[in-house]
């Protein structure tokens, strides 16, 4: 049974770098008919928030995005107790007594002579002496698991072949000063101990991948698969973390009023072999969905074109989906207003503005008199359909010898105050006789 987890800490906010591992992760269980499991990693107690962790519940539970199984790592200290344990009793965990200025002063000495900056491993060498000795002027141990210095190697996902030296790496801690854990430990045991199959998340994991391998095997756990996805970055190429702040998922929502589908489908597709396209449901980005499509090359997230698939979704948008939502917005104004205005919007919101194009009142922008008294005389009489748009500028077009722009243009702008909208054909029977006489005579409806 293929098991993913999506693991976030509730020390911010959802953003879409790490939202689109989670859409990554979701697809890949629909797809395989597996279990999708929502990790709260909180082990960083001062830091970790209640409100973080309900937004990010709220955001995905809004994207669509839902979980067969969830738990907090606040609540499985015990286990990762009895792991440091099991680590310590093989000699794989070890203290350290080096304070922080300490191990940065190594660092640029090594950096400084042209080596790389690889922890030393000085503390095996210490005494039992030497370390009650730190104990007793009051330092307290980090734990470090000791690295085998063999390669690591494994069969990735998204980047085929990979290779890491473990000899080249420092020996990770995994347990601070003052008894917390770092992600690794805490991350290894859950995986075992939840079943988790495969590990899909950012490239920048990749590394980290080698070492916490070697953890599975120390505990005795079998390695899942990985797959490691390229990072997002901006349009220009620029790195995008500097702009994640607008680009959260709750702005996007509550800000720019996009729709959870224009998200998913966006960021389900860049950075693949597959077009980006508008999904109006998960089952469309299901269908062609491999990690196998995914290049290696960093996938460049642009809002304009988030924007843009917004706006695509929006115009293929039934009425009977978007009516409970325009209830909400206080925006329903029937099926025909909808079916007038959907190909004009960007996001749902818009309906408000062009809506009040037909139901008013509107100032119209009136240029030439006499082509508005003309426009008057023309309209045609009887009910006002489809066809009268038609009927009604074809007999201006004869009467006044305009023609293109110089007929419609001036028109919109009499009727609408704009100079572009929704077809005025369809504006027209729906805004009514009565009010586009009084906005051809100048006055305000």
């Amino acid at each position: 049974m293929t098991k993913v987890r999506f693991a976030p800490s509730p020390t911010g906010k959802l953003h879409v770098g790490n939202v689109r591992t989670a859409i990554f992760n979701y697809l890949f269980a629909r797809k395989a008919g597996g279990t999708f499991v929502l990790r709260i990693d909180d082990t960083d107690v001062e830091r970790s928030t209640q409100a973080f962790e309900d937004g990010i519940r709220a955001d995905l539970t809004w994207l669509g995005i839902s979980w067969d199984e969830t738990f907090k790592q606040s609540e499985r200290f015990d286990r990762y107790a009895a792991a440091a344990e099991k680590l310590k009793a093989k000699g794989l965990l070890y203290p350290c007594y080096e304070t922080g200025d300490e191990l940065d002063r190594k660092r640029r000495l090594q950096m400084a002579n042209g080596r790389p900056p690889v922890y030393d491993r000085a503390a095996l060498a210490l005494s039992e002496a030497e370390k009650a000795a730190f104990e007793a002027e009051g330092r307290k141990p980090h734990w470090r698991f000791k690295l085998s210095g063999n390669p690591v190697e494994w069969d990735d996902m998204v980047r085929g072949h990979v290779s890491i030296e473990t000899s080249s790496l420092s020996d990770p801690i995994l347990i601070r000063e003052d008894g917390s854990y770092l992600y690794t430990l805490p991350s290894v045991v859950d995986d075992i101990e939840a079943d988790i199959t495969h590990i899909i998340r950012g490239e920048d994991h990749t590394t980290n991948s080698g070492a916490q391998i070697e953890i599975f095997e120390a505990l005795g756990g079998t390695p899942p698969l990985f797959g490691h996805q390229a990072l997002l970055v901006g349009a220009d190429g620029g790195k995008l973390s500097k702009r994640t702040g607008s680009l959260g998922i709750a702005d996007l929502r509550d800000v720019d009023g996009l729709e959870p589908m224009a998200i998913m489908s966006l960021l389900a597709r860049i950075g693949t072999s597959d077009p980006v396209d508008a999904f109006a449901d998960v089952d469309g980005i299901l269908e062609g969905f491999d990690l196998g499509k995914l290049s290696r090359s960093p996938a460049r997230f642009d809002d304009e074109e988030l924007k843009r698939v917004n706006a695509k979704l929006l115009h293929g948008m039934p009425y009977a989906v978007a009516k409970p939502r325009l209830v909400e917005l206080g925006a329903d104004k029937g099926e025909a207003v909808w079916e007038a205005v959907r190909p004009n919007l960007e996001t749902l919101a818009d309906v408000k503005a062009w809506a009040a194009l037909i139901d008013g009142p509107v100032t119209p922008v009136i240029e030439d008199a006499d082509y508005a008294a003309a426009a008057a005389e023309h309209l045609p009489d009887g009910e006002l359909t489809g066809d009268s748009w038609s009927a009604w500028t074809n007999a201006l077009k004869d009467a006044t010898g305009r023609k293109g722009k110089m007929l419609f243009m001036p028109l919109r702008q009499m009727l609408t105050g704009e100079e572009r909208g929704p077809e005025m054909a369809v504006l027209l029977p729906l805004i009514g006789r009565e009010k586009i006489l009084k906005r051809l005579a100048g006055e305000a409806a």
